[in-house]
């Protein structure tokens, strides 16, 4: 066995299925499965079940995948190590970010911090602040870009602060926000919590929400055919010229911001690839 027989048992464990492993690895179906034989000739035992509900693990396939996946792991940890040990930066780069940072500011960071560091692969995991958040403390990103404040004892910095916008297809006033439909989209708990707040602020009725959308895209797009206003992230506004935007207000007359910030582990630093990205954007702004 090698490491091209391990990514094949771990990616067949994911897919459970011999035509979407064969698209992910690039191969065809027969050769996928004369090495499927292979690999179970090579155990003297079967791996794995066949029927119209795709593969099944057997007690044998689930030893031999264990083992496959631990040694990924192996050897990710020495390549690392190896990295460690090179002065010019290059290498992986691991990044978790928040899902609107990654749609609509990492792009552009990810372009300049790379015309200066052209060797340094980037690998990026998306979600909702909490899900960056775990695979952070599991160790699974050498940076996590996030949103909101979290109590962190090792390296961070806060990134930007970002106001929450109302958003509309016609013109309204925040006064009036109570007694006009509102689109609701899921989020994490760290925004709901802000927006949670300061409608208690400020209002004394709650919301009519008469739509909940599973996206932001969505909840943009019911705003635009005139359905109902939004509340939103000022990122994904900038460029909707069609959508009056109203900035939301404490009753001190300070704007609602929301901050997002960067996290990583002391243990990270060691790796030139990190430390360069840690200090290229320690003075960056969002919206340079």
């Amino acid at each position: 066995m090698n490491d091209k027989d391990w990514v094949l048992l771990t990616t067949l464990n994911e897919e459970r299925n011999i035509t979407k492993t064969a698209e992910r690895l690039f191969i065809s179906q027969p050769a996928l499965s004369y090495r499927i034989h292979q690999l179970e000739s090579y155990f003297k035992s079967q791996l794995f079940i066949r029927n119209r509900m795709g593969l099944h693990l057997t007690p044998q396939g689930e030893v031999v995948v264990q083992y496959a996946q631990k040694m990924l792991k192996q050897l990710e940890e020495t390549k690392e190590k190896l990295q460690k040990m090179e002065v010019k930066v290059k290498g992986t780069l691991k990044l978790g970010v928040s899902s609107i940072i990654a749609r609509y500011r990492l792009p552009k960071m990810l372009r300049r911090f790379l015309s200066q560091y052209p060797e340094v692969d980037i690998n990026v995991i998306t979600g909702f602040s909490s899900e960056i958040e775990q695979i952070l403390t599991d160790g699974d990103t050498h940076i996590a870009i996030m949103r909101g404040e979290r109590p962190w004892h090792e390296q961070k910095w806060l990134l930007s602060k970002e106001p929450i916008l109302v958003a509309s297809k016609t013109p309204l006033e925040i006064k009036n926000l109570p007694s006009l439909a509102r689109i609701y989209y899921k989020t994490d708990s760290s925004l709901k919590s802000l927006l949670d707040s300061w409608w208690k602020e400020i209002f004394q009725e709650p919301p009519i929400i008469t739509m909940e959308v599973d996206n932001l895209e969505t909840c943009k797009e019911m705003v635009k055919t005139g359905l109902g206003y939004a509340i939103l992230p000022e990122a994904c506004l900038e460029d909707e010229r069609e959508l009056f935007t109203y900035p939301l207000h404490h009753q001190s007359g300070e704007l609602v911001e929301r901050e997002t910030w960067v996290y990583c582990r002391d243990s990270a630093m060691q790796f030139a690839a990190v430390a360069a990205f840690f200090d290229f954007f320690k003075d960056y702004q969002l919206d340079e």
